[in-house]
C-alpha cells in the first residue's frame, strides 16, 4: 500500500483527510519532520485555523522552506482550505504574517455585507486545461479567499458575492479552497485523481 504523508500543522482536519486518503487505498501518515516533508512522494497540507498562527508554526518547525520548494518544483502536493491560502505571500487575516510565497498574491476578506464564513455547498466551475478538478459541488468553510488565478497556474472558481478561486493546479500540485474530503463522492473522486496522477509524477 503506497503512503501519503499528511503535514501535522497543529490545528487541522487531519482525521477526515486521513480517512479520505485511506478510502482511496493509500496509507496515511502524519509528520511535522522537515526531512520527511521534503522527501515525501505524495504530501497533503491540510488547514483549519487562522493564517498567522499556522504560518508561524510552519516556520518554527522548519517546514516553510521544504513546502515552498515542493510547490515551486511542482511535486505531488495537495493543499486543502487554509493550506491553499498558506501558499500565498500574505493574508488580510493576519497582517504582517508571511505565507510560503509560492503564489505572488495576498489573500483577501470577503466583501462587507456577505455572510461569513462562507459555509456549506457551492458550485465549482473548472477552468480551461484543469487536469484534476472538474465541475461539481464542493463543501466550503472560509472567510478569506484568493481573488484570481495566478499566472502559470490553472484554476477553478466559485462565487460568493463575486468569483473567487476554488482550486489551483500546476504540475502535480493541487490546492483546494474547499474541503474535498468533505465533498462527497465528487470530492473523493478528485482526491483519487490527484493520487493517481501524483503517483505517475513521483
Amino acid at each position: 500500500m503506497s503512503e501519503v504523508l499528511i503535514v501535522r500543522t497543529g490545528t487541522a482536519n487531519l482525521a477526515s483527510v486521513a480517512a479520505a486518503v485511506e478510502r482511496a487505498g493509500c496509507a496515511a501518515r502524519l509528520s511535522d519532520d522537515p526531512g520527511e516533508v521534503a522527501a515525501a512522494a505524495r504530501l497533503v497540507l491540510p488547514g483549519v485555523g487562522a493564517f498567522g498562527p499556522v504560518a508561524a508554526r510552519l516556520e518554527a518547525l522548519g517546514l516553510a522552506g521544504p513546502l515552498a520548494r515542493r510547490i515551486a518544483d511542482g511535486r505531488p502536493t495537495l493543499a486543502v482550505c487554509l493550506g491553499l491560502q498558506l501558499l500565498a505571500a500574505a493574508s488580510e487575516e493576519s497582517p504582517g504574517a508571511r505565507g510560503l510565497g509560492a503564489l505572488p498574491a495576498t489573500v483577501t476578506r470577503f466583501a462587507a455585507g456577505l455572510r461569513v464564513p462562507h459555509l456549506g455547498w457551492n458550485r465549482v466551475a473548472a477552468g480551461v486545461g484543469c487536469r484534476f478538478v472538474g465541475d461539481g459541488e464542493a463543501y466550503f468553510a472560509n472567510s478569506f479567499k484568493l481573488d484570481a488565478v495566478p499566472e502559470g497556474w490553472r484554476g477553478a472558481t466559485a462565487e460568493h458575492g463575486a468569483p473567487f478561486v476554488a482550486a489551483l493546479e500546476r504540475g502535480a500540485v493541487l490546492a483546494c479552497q474547499f474541503h474535498p474530503e468533505l465533498s462527497g463522492p465528487w470530492g473523493q473522486r478528485l482526491i483519487e485523481r490527484w493520487l493517481a496522477r501524483a503517483a505517475e509524477a513521483a
